[in-house]
């Protein structure tokens, strides 16, 4: 199915599900949504950062500091954090550690995040339409990247402040 086909979970302004719609839609009128941010650490300090395909449909070709994306109309926020997890990076039976949810909005974007953590230090299977790489690097540095995508860094920045993630 194509991505721009895929249905996702509306929710209100107070994250109140209140029906669904084609994520192209949810683009088009920037429709409040529910989306998960998977930072991969490597139990050395670093994180996994990815840069975004050039055929993204939302900051293509950016820095991306988290795996994630858009919750499936009907899906709970743990189970969708972890299907991008293994769409995206390929990782599969790990422990994911919810730290906590954030609303985030923006001229583009209207998203209820859930932020997880999972330590890893395995293979990757990158999936092609959607990562063009991935590269292990500090928060500090990770931070630092242009273009990036403004929801994962405030992600990242509250991880960091929250005392989650070392700098």
């Amino acid at each position: 199915m194509s991505p721009m086909l895929e249905w996702v979970q509306l929710v209100d302004d107070r994250n109140r599900p209140c029906g669904s719609a084609t994520r192209a839609f949810v683009r088009r009128l920037r429709l409040w949504h529910r989306a998960t941010y998977v930072f991969v650490t490597d139990g050395e300090g670093r994180i996994c950062v990815q840069r975004r395909t050039l055929t993204k449909d939302i900051f293509p070709g950016a820095f991306d500091l988290a795996a994630g994306g858009v919750v499936e109309a009907g899906e709970a926020m743990h189970v969708g954090a972890g299907r991008e997890l293994a769409e995206e990076l390929g990782i599969t039976g790990v422990k994911l550690r919810h730290c906590f949810d954030f609303r985030y909005i923006d001229q583009r974007l209207k998203a209820f995040g859930g932020v997880f953590l999972v330590e890893y230090r395995g293979p990757m299977v990158l999936q092609e339409s959607e990562v063009a790489a991935v590269e292990w690097m500090s928060p500090k540095d990770a931070l630092a990247l242009s273009p990036v995508t403004p929801d994962s860094r405030v992600a990242l920045e509250r991880l960091i402040g929250g005392g989650w993630l070392a700098a």
